[in-house]
């Protein structure tokens, strides 16, 4: 005897206008949101430009944006140019228009000279190598405020951490084991989607800089049993709720870099990042295995590192007899 097969129900139809809604959500959702910010000021400056020399903003003409450029060009950095043309090429298909094209005379012309004039390699800020970071972590006080900086210093260095990474941290991301910490992290600035990767810190040789140790005392002291793992600390010693801006993160490896004697000019949140790149390949670790440890997709930074890290340890002039 056959078993007579029962439909399922079906789930209510959702109306064309909440389909739209969702469709635009998603739309809004296919970029990191600081990118989706850092658009939207590029736009407001270019329609403020066009505003002033009373030019059209939309549709733009090749012209008018090689105006714009060379306006720029003097007070700009080339990348920051380079993501405002995509910002204004995004402002033209949003609004249903065609795109401008680089390769139209004069813009093909102008963008060329900018770049050659001003250049395009990207002025990056000291690498903060373990020498570095010892001499940071050497001048920080015995209290809350020390404890919470030296564990984010010393794990946003052996982790590689981006500083929205280390912000991002939360207690049920870490794990301590008894080879030392693992680290999940959930999102990423090349992990848009949230496939997520997990990243092994070992025990350090010394007390003072060991990074899983630093964390251990940082969450004993805090208390912290879930939540953001670094948080601000106010004038009075008490810590506040919720995570650490990523600006906080550069802040604190400036101070502590001018605190070591350090130009804190030439440090920020990227140093630490940059800074366990350096040392390992200054110390013959392989390519292999400092992206594993980074993140990183592409070798091509990473072998920026590794020749920055080999200058002095791989270097023909030291082998000439000079």
């Amino acid at each position: 005897m056959e078993t007579a097969i029962v439909p399922q129900p079906t789930a209510a139809l959702a109306t064309p206008a909440a389909i739209d809604a969702r469709v635009k959500d998603y739309m809004q959702h296919a970029k990191a949101a600081n990118t989706v910010k850092a658009y939207r000021q590029d736009w407001a400056d270019f329609v403020a430009w066009c505003h002033a020399y009373d030019v059209a903003a939309l549709p733009a003409t090749p012209e008018t944006v090689a105006r714009y450029l060379t306006a720029r060009a003097e007070s700009v950095k080339v990348s920051t140019l380079q993501r405002r043309l995509s910002a204004i090429s995004q402002a033209h298909t949003a609004k249903g228009l065609p795109r401008f094209s680089v390769l139209d005379e004069p813009l093909r012309s102008v963008w060329a000279g900018i770049r050659r004039i001003h250049g395009v390699a990207q002025q990056g800020k000291a690498p903060a190598v373990t020498a570095d970071i010892k001499a940071m972590v050497a001048q920080l006080p015995e209290s809350l405020l020390g404890l919470r900086d030296r564990a984010l210093l010393l794990v946003g260095f052996a982790g590689a951490f981006r500083r929205s990474e280390l912000v991002g941290l939360t207690r049920t991301d870490v794990q301590f084991t008894s080879d030392g910490l693992t680290i999940r992290l959930r999102r990423s600035k090349t992990d848009q989607e949230g496939a997520g990767r997990v990243v092994g810190i070992p025990y350090g040789s010394h007390r003072e800089t060991c990074p899983v140790r630093s964390l251990q005392a940082w969450l004993e002291a805090s208390g912290i049993e879930d939540g953001a793992l670094f948080r601000a600390i106010n004038r009075h010693g008490h810590i506040q709720p919720g995570q650490l801006s990523d600006k906080a993160v550069a802040l604190i490896v400036k101070r502590w870099a001018e605190a070591a004697g350090l130009d804190a000019a030439q440090y920020a949140g990227h140093s630490l990042r940059a800074g366990l790149a350096t040392a390992a390949a200054q110390a013959g670790v392989s390519e292999r295995v400092i992206m594993a440890q980074t993140g990183h997709k592409s070798t091509d930074m990473v072998r920026r590192y590794i020749r920055e890290g080999s200058l002095f340890r791989e270097n023909a002039a030291a082998e000439v007899g000079l």
